[in-house]
């Protein structure tokens, strides 16, 4: 089974942690919550969900897990202030690995500079960022673009995880496909400095 990752800070939009959490959980695979200090607790804006920080992006390497989660809410406007944070989602993205930011959490996506050229969706408020980053925004319940998958909204969780967990399906070729252009722009950028 695959070790999932969920990225959370304060205020996230609880139900967007719950949904594909339970999800995941329910599937077999291995969750993790990772956040900005280990040890602690951060509540959901909703204050339906308290949920326990694990450990930071400092004490892992993209490569320990096989995919992302971005849940929306406030947390992802407090985690693009995190340099360690934005550090490990770009890291993450530009290896071609699958990342999955529902609502807001294509905001940190922004930060993290890996929009550009991507069709993405996300909340209508978080649509002129998208596009002003380079994206070409839709609006659809769950978009795949490889491996990054965005979703606008809590009544799209069921489709969100349900894309999430077909990628993440052993006979799935999304990521390894975005894998291998990953590395083929890598090896570019290589030797172009």
């Amino acid at each position: 089974m695959s070790k999932v990752a969920f990225l959370l800070g304060s205020d996230f939009e609880d139900s967007e942690f719950r949904v594909p959490f339970d999800t995941f959980i329910k599937a077999g695979h291995t969750v993790q919550v990772l956040g900005q200090e280990a040890n602690t607790k951060v509540n959901g804006y909703r204050r339906k969900e308290t949920v326990a920080i694990e450990s930071t992006v400092g004490g892992h390497n993209i490569n320990e897990f096989d995919a992302l989660i971005i849940p929306g809410g406030y947390s992802p406007d407090r985690l693009r202030t995190d340099a360690a944070i934005v550090d490990f989602v770009r890291e993450y993205c530009e290896a071609g690995k699958i990342i999955a930011a529902v609502c807001h959490g294509p905001q940190l996506l922004i930060e993290a500079g890996v929009v550009k050229g991507r069709t993405l969706t996300s909340w209508p408020s978080v649509k002129t960022d998208l596009q002003n980053a380079g994206a070409l925004w839709v609006d659809d319940a769950v978009v795949t673009d490889g491996a990054l998958i965005t979703s606008r909204k809590p009544d799209d969780l069921e489709a969100f995880s349900a894309a999430i967990l077909k990628a993440l399906a052993p006979l799935s070729t999304a990521h390894l496909e975005e894998q291998a252009v990953a590395a083929q722009r890598q090896s570019e950028r290589a030797l172009s400095q």
